[in-house]
């Protein structure tokens, strides 16, 4: 949690969870091979080795940038338990009705048990949420050396919360769903990944996501990883100004993570909006391809002009 002279120390609840994670994954990759069940129309390890993998590198980041907090450091590590201990306890939900009971885990309201996980699954992502919302607060009041990586911490924590606030666009009853409650039946599914089309239908290898329909896993899936990919561009900038000498001011740097973030919070609102109109993302219209132009339009055009943009004068001496 905090620094020994020049030595971050990682978070230990979250690095434990992160192990936790890793092991786990190698359970699921284990049942991929030797369990031939089946779950909506995928082998019924894959989410809990897809889930494995993104909250232990979740984690891991989280419990660097908590490292990084030069304010506020208690509260982080306090936060950070939070986070551990609420994703911890979805996990083993997610083994335990998935792996043990063969059922499905979201949206599902089928028995008073099935009920019961589903809402403690949500209670603990709902809290995990909460607990990164604070931690990209906390971010906002933090100076770090440099301003690139400071630009790419702020922007990579606020975009996670949004990616992350948007899987609650997933719990919703949908069209049919409505018409069940409407004409007095009570839908064992309450809520979807899929949009226009029903979940477990034709997907992409391994990451499942609809081919036929809209699907919400998408952007949510982006929005949440923004933690480690602008970070990783920022770091990725400063390894390159040692052979580019124009990358070598921080003013430069922090200006192209700044482009890059709003490149990113722009592929997520066409991902959200996308998927919201039942479209797939393999199969994108006319309007989805011109805005997509346009974000790549943009981050081209304010690229551009980091690059040319005068450094100030301090740097200048």
């Amino acid at each position: 949690m905090v620094d020994k002279g020049s030595r971050t120390v990682l978070h230990r609840p979250l690095m434990i969870l992160a192990a936790a994670m890793a092991v786990l994954g190698v359970i699921a990759l284990g049942g991929l091979v030797f369990d031939d069940r089946s779950l909506v129309n995928a082998p019924i390890w894959l989410k809990p080795l897809k889930f494995t993998i993104s909250v232990g590198l979740y984690a891991v980041t989280l419990a660097w940038l908590i490292g990084q907090l030069t304010r506020g450091k208690r509260l982080g590590w306090w936060l950070g338990t939070v986070f551990a201990v609420g994703l911890g306890l979805d996990m083993a939900l997610l083994f335990w009705q998935i792996a043990v009971r063969g059922r499905t885990l979201h949206f599902n309201q089928e028995t008073p048990v099935d009920q019961w996980i589903n809402n403690m699954v949500a209670n603990g992502a709902f809290t995990g949420w909460a607990a990164t919302a604070a931690i990209a607060v906390l971010l906002l009041f933090q100076r770090l050396p440099d301003r690139a990586m400071n630009s790419a911490l702020r922007a990579g924590a606020a975009l996670s919360v949004a990616g992350i606030g948007i899987a609650l666009l997933m719990f919703g009853p949908n069209e049919q769903q409505m018409a069940q409650f409407r004409s007095g039946e009570r839908p064992s599914i309450v809520g979807a990944h899929a949009v226009g089309v029903p979940d477990g239908g034709p997907g992409l290898p391994v990451l499942g996501w609809s081919t036929v329909g809209g699907d919400m896993r998408i952007p949510h899936f982006f929005g949440i990883h923004a933690i480690q990919v602008l970070p990783l561009v920022a770091f990725g900038l400063l390894k390159l100004a040692r052979r580019y000498p124009v990358l070598e001011s921080d003013f430069v740097r922090r200006n192209l993570v700044r482009t890059a973030s709003a490149g990113f919070a722009g592929l997520l609102v066409l991902l959200t909006w996308q998927a919201q109109r039942g479209q797939s993302i393999v199969h994108p219209d006319f309007w989805t391809l011109v805005a997509g132009a346009g974000i790549i339009a943009v981050v081209a055009a304010g690229s551009a002009l980091s690059l040319r943009t005068p450094r100030p004068m301090h740097q200048l001496t």
